[in-house]
């Protein structure tokens, strides 16, 4: 048997993408690595990853390259833009986007990409955050070709609890819209709890041991709230993301004409965290609107 790991590269070290670049450091892969900000890699490269000059020498030489950036138009400059990962992508090799992006956006940039230089496409975007990642447990919902999944599979045991094939390229993308959804009002609902038990003089840092087992209890109730009673705001998912994921739900819901009138108030809620400037800031943060009744 061949346990040789793969030519891995990886592109985006934000707070996910940095996650699970030290994944694939742990689990032996020894990535090659781009980051706009190169600061960002400091302590990736000092645990034994190398540093590629631009996204186009980092594909040159990788079977895989994973991406997981900001937004589709980031995306957008670093595989189609000049020294992109689609000037030296070729047949043998497959671009697995992390990122959250647009389902419609996805497919043309997978066609554009074959078109190009012959390189497979999976949007593989995921679930559960750096701390997941970090350890190797992330959800990941894949769209592409059967096939390719499978050849990517190497990847899958490092990095997920779980990896599942939805269908063709924007599937996945698709999926995590679901998935932002359940988080999105997730989140806003235990905002709006925990400010709820503080004010009716309830030890709000029992009720995720109260509620265990029960309903309503939830992985969001064990991880997020005792985060919002504490106040640690240690970032796990920014609030500016969480807008822009928000977005392109609605975008989705209006073009297959799905109502989606919870959906909307949580967006509005994340829309007044980013307007008062605290976009950088963790989405826990919104127990402070609670707290001060800036919701109301």
């Amino acid at each position: 048997m061949n346990n040789e790991k793969p030519r891995v590269g990886c592109i985006g070290a934000g707070v996910l993408g940095g996650a699970i670049m030290r994944r694939l450091i742990d689990c032996g892969f020894a990535p090659v690595l781009w980051n706009r900000d190169r600061t960002k890699l400091a302590e990736l490269l000092k645990a034994g990853a190398t540093e590629a000059r631009s996204p186009a020498e980092l594909a040159r030489a990788r079977a895989f390259v994973i991406t997981c950036v900001s937004d589709g138009a980031a995306l957008e400059k670093v595989v189609f833009g000049e020294d992109g990962v689609a000037t030296t992508g070729s047949a043998d090799k497959v671009l697995v986007d992390m990122s959250t992006c647009a389902a419609a956006h996805t497919r043309d940039m997978a066609a554009r990409l074959a078109a190009q230089c012959g390189m497979a496409w999976l949007d593989a975007p995921i679930s559960g955050g750096a701390p997941a990642a970090r350890e190797g447990k992330m959800a990941i919902m894949v769209g592409g070709q059967p096939d390719i999944f499978e050849r990517a599979r190497p990847l899958w045991d490092a990095l997920a609890a779980r990896a599942t094939l939805m269908g063709p390229n924007g599937a996945g993308q698709a999926t995590k819209m679901i998935n932002q959804v359940l988080v999105s009002t997730g989140l806003a609902v235990l905002a709006e709890a925990c400010a709820f038990a503080e004010r009716a003089g309830i030890d709000a840092a029992k009720i995720p041991q109260a509620l265990a087992g029960g309903r309503a209890d939830s992985r969001q109730l064990q991880e997020m709230f005792p985060k919002m009673v504490t106040s640690d705001f240690s970032i796990t998912g920014r609030a500016a993301l969480m807008l822009k994921d928000l977005e392109l739900i609605h975008d989705l819901a209006r073009h297959v004409g799905a109502p989606m009138p919870v959906t909307a108030g949580v967006t509005e809620s994340f829309r007044k965290m980013v307007a008062d400037g605290w976009g950088d800031r963790d989405n826990t943060e919104m127990v402070k609107f609670y707290r001060a009744r800036k919701l109301l």
